[in-house]
């Protein structure tokens, strides 16, 4: 198990700085050390952990064989919304706001998905700071995201990638030739790409299935074309969101057939992996979970939990939950009548384990 923290490891919100850094804008330094150059091409690949790229050396032999930043996590909670925020912002979830995959609206007390925004809520004021893109454009780089068409102005994109040209595409073959048009816009440019198939299948089948160990197969082909294609002065660099496990039926305990541990809690958000759980009795709750469900989890109050989410705003602590409950090994908190969906899932992520946090930094010059 790890928790990342100030000095401790390389992380997801230092990718784009070093970027910048790397391309030589004024005000950026370099920590994760990438090497100088003209033009950059930043591809997340959503769940493709660095573990899980370890395992599967053989079937990614272009990733594999690629020279990489070692030491990289991604952020807490290990999910797409916080870590793209991350990414985007340079800034923790305590900080930028977006504190997982589902988290309490203080002011009115619903639960906001942060994939699907299903609240009035104005994700400008949500999340209120700008990208290190947007800055990068501002300094004179052409910048831009290629991204699935249909996400082109969504809330998570506002929260995670405002302020630049968006190009929306609708196949991996358009996104090939718009990331290479914008790239070659300019004498210097860096462009974001976003590849989600790898976890949704992960999601569907499991990070151990045949289905998933072809997806990788077809992505690391795919990215492997990007290189060559991409002019020589330009390097490409390839990272996740999180990475994932396989979770079997004897680890997956629904806490509605456990209404005890439900005893004083107003509301359950996060994911079966990390859950925010509301009360107003946090001591009482938090004793009650650690007695039930043991070294199968962490369970930490809001105030003990500042080196998972970093230092948290004052307008970001409500949306933490008063106790967060962390999963490890092979076990997740479900709930049948809130997560209805997340029972039928096979591959999960959110919490603080190795496999989970650690990703990769691959580095493609040409």
């Amino acid at each position: 198990m790890i928790v990342p923290g100030p000095g401790q490891r390389h992380s997801i919100e230092q990718i784009w700085p070093s970027v910048a850094g790397a391309l030589g804008v004024e005000g950026f330094d370099n920590p994760l050390g990438l090497p100088p150059a003209r033009r950059y091409v930043l591809v997340l690949v959503d769940g493709l952990g660095e573990t899980l790229l370890r395992e599967h050396a053989e079937l990614a032999p272009f990733l594999s064989s690629q020279p990489s930043v070692p030491d990289l996590v991604c952020g807490v909670p290990s999910t797409t919304a916080t870590s793209l925020t991350s990414l985007g912002t340079g800034r923790r979830a305590g900080e930028h706001g977006v504190v997982g995959y589902t988290a309490r609206v203080p002011e009115t007390g619903a639960r906001i998905n942060s994939l699907t925004w299903d609240q009035d809520v104005d994700p400008l004021r949500w999340q209120p700071y700008g990208t290190i893109l947007e800055c990068m454009g501002a300094a004179g780089v052409a910048v831009g995201t290629v991204n699935d068409a249909r996400f082109e102005g969504s809330a998570l994109t506002l929260c995670s990638q405002r302020g630049i040209p968006f190009h929306g595409v609708k196949s991996v073959w358009e996104r090939l030739d718009v990331v290479l048009d914008v790239v070659e816009t300019a004498d210097r440019a860096a462009v974001y790409a976003y590849e989600s198939r790898l976890d949704h299948t992960g999601h569907a089948h499991g990070c151990t299935s045949q289905e998933w160990r072809d997806m990788l197969v077809t992505v690391d082909r795919e990215l492997a074309e990007l290189r060559a294609e991409l002019p020589a002065d330009t390097t490409l660099v390839v990272t996740a969101d999180h990475g994932m496990i396989d979770l079997p039926a004897e680890g997956r305990f629904d806490v509605d057939a456990h209404p005890r541990l439900l005893d004083d809690v107003d509301l359950l958000a996060g994911e079966a992996r990390f859950r925010h759980v509301y009360t107003r009795q946090p001591e009482a709750v938090a004793e009650r979970w650690r007695a039930e469900l043991g070294d199968r989890v962490l369970v930490r109050r809001r105030e003990d939990a500042g080196d998972w989410f970093g230092p948290v705003r004052p307008e970001v602590s409500g949306r933490i939950g008063d106790v967060v409950v962390a999963a490890l090994d092979d076990f997740a908190v479900f709930s049948s009548r809130e997560f209805a969906l997340e029972m039928m899932m096979a591959g999960f992520h959110g919490s603080v384990t190795e496999a989970e946090l650690r990703i990769p930094l691959v580095v493609a010059t040409g």
